[in-house]
């Protein structure tokens, strides 16, 4: 790529007014080629880059380590280098960039690693430019030549061959501190939320196992529970699926739900009335308990969020006996054993007649209503801190693309 101009990013902070240079990469990083020849780091030190958590370690991240027999020619990578992974992701077809911010380790030879010029560059700094997917995919795609089995066909000299628009290192360090406050209070956010999470699945233990028990409006105790079949207690059904070749079925406003979009405010597909009366699709509610019977979501358990059709995949199940946020927090807790019985090894679906067969506990009406608004209230806390997630992701999302040329 030729050298341009000089650009000025939309947004930058007042102190700094000078144009952006378009600057070589190799003037802000340099191929860093030590090996592990001493080993000093064994299969445990083994890095693996992640796409969404960056540069981390493998047994960690994924379970076990996958490094060959010997690591004893992978690169080493210290804190703070530069890392391109030359394996394709579905927004990065050609690769990633990351920065290590972590433990120093060992990557494989399909990775290349880049000490950072620091006189000239900032890593933060770098980091934050290819986490724009856009950004990643510019720099990457003229360089990169896929191979038969798309692989990736490039030097790693050659992957400093091009240029970017650079700010001279103070700018650099300016946003990359600004970006890393604003990741910090995303990070502290997530952290409230796991945390909030893991207080609701253990109230949820002790409420269910009648460890913990509310008392009425006098301070008297609740009579006892009873064991009730699922099926004797509810109505339910489930949906269809109108037939996929006739396409004016799908050119409808009625939302198609389907079980991976139990808990979900909108829908991919839609369809039309005469495919909902052609079919054995049927209407839900807003407020109905859902069941995900088949696919990857089998054993979830949601409220709906909108008025739509459910396929042959989604139960409804409906109760005047049992408080529905009582009974979808009970399907919750107890998904990894009904699919633990009667998915083995992950393989066949549930069904009606499963989830109908099922013993729930039932206590009386008023000790359900105060365990549903305990667990309501846990649950708008963990939502509101998503909201808040989200928004700040958002937030710094389009920070990302003004901030940068």
């Amino acid at each position: 790529m030729e050298k341009q101009q000089g650009l000025k990013p939309d947004v930058r902070f007042p102190e700094f007014t000078d144009n952006w240079e378009h600057k070589k990469m190799s003037e802000l990083l340099a191929e860093a080629k030590k090996r592990n020849g001493d080993l000093k780091y064994g299969k445990g030190e083994v890095l693996s880059v992640s796409g969404e958590l960056g540069i981390v370690n493998q047994i960690e991240h994924l379970g076990r380590s996958y490094a060959g027999v010997s690591v004893h020619q992978y690169h080493v990578v210290e804190v703070g280098d530069i890392v391109y992974t030359k394996s394709p992701l579905k927004a990065n077809p050609y690769g990633i960039i990351k920065l290590n911010k972590g433990k120093a380790g060992i990557v494989s030879t399909l990775y290349a690693v880049y000490k950072v010029k620091g006189q000239n560059a900032c890593g933060e700094w770098i980091e934050y430019y290819f986490s724009l997917d856009a950004n990643t995919n510019r720099y990457l795609r003229p360089l990169v030549k896929k191979g038969a089995k798309n692989d990736m066909k490039i030097s790693n000299a050659y992957v400093l061959h091009d240029r970017i628009f650079a700010p001279q290192i103070a700018e650099q360090k300016r946003i990359a501190s600004f970006f890393t406050v604003l990741d910090k209070k995303i990070t502290q956010l997530k952290q409230k939320k796991s945390l909030l999470e893991q207080y609701k699945k253990g109230v949820m233990q002790k409420l269910f196992s009648q460890e913990l028990r509310f008392k009425d409006e006098n301070g008297n105790e609740f009579p006892k529970w009873e064991e009730k079949k699922l099926g004797k207690n509810a109505t339910f059904f489930s949906g269809g699926t109108p037939i996929t070749t006739n396409k004016s079925y799908y050119e409808g406003k009625i939302p198609f739900i389907k079980s991976g979009e139990i808990n979900a405010e909108k829908t991919e597909q839609f369809i039309s009335e005469d495919g909902l009366k052609d079919s054995s699709s049927k209407m839900v509610e807003v407020g109905d308990l859902l069941y995900a019977l088949y696919g990857a979501t089998s054993g979830e358990a949601g409220i709906s969020k909108i008025n739509g059709a459910i396929n042959q995949a989604v139960l409804c199940v409906r109760s005047e006996k049992y408080n529905k946020i009582f009974l979808l927090n009970y399907l919750q807790l107890q998904k990894k054993e009904i699919v633990g019985k009667y998915l083995q090894g992950g393989q066949g679906n549930l069904s009606a007649d499963i989830i109908k067969s099922l013993i729930i506990p039932m206590p009386c009406k008023q000790e359900q209503l105060k365990i549903a608004n305990y667990l309501k209230a846990i649950e708008n806390k963990i939502i509101s801190a998503n909201i808040q997630i989200q928004k700040n992701q958002a937030y710094k999302k389009g920070l990302l693309q003004k901030m940068f040329v």
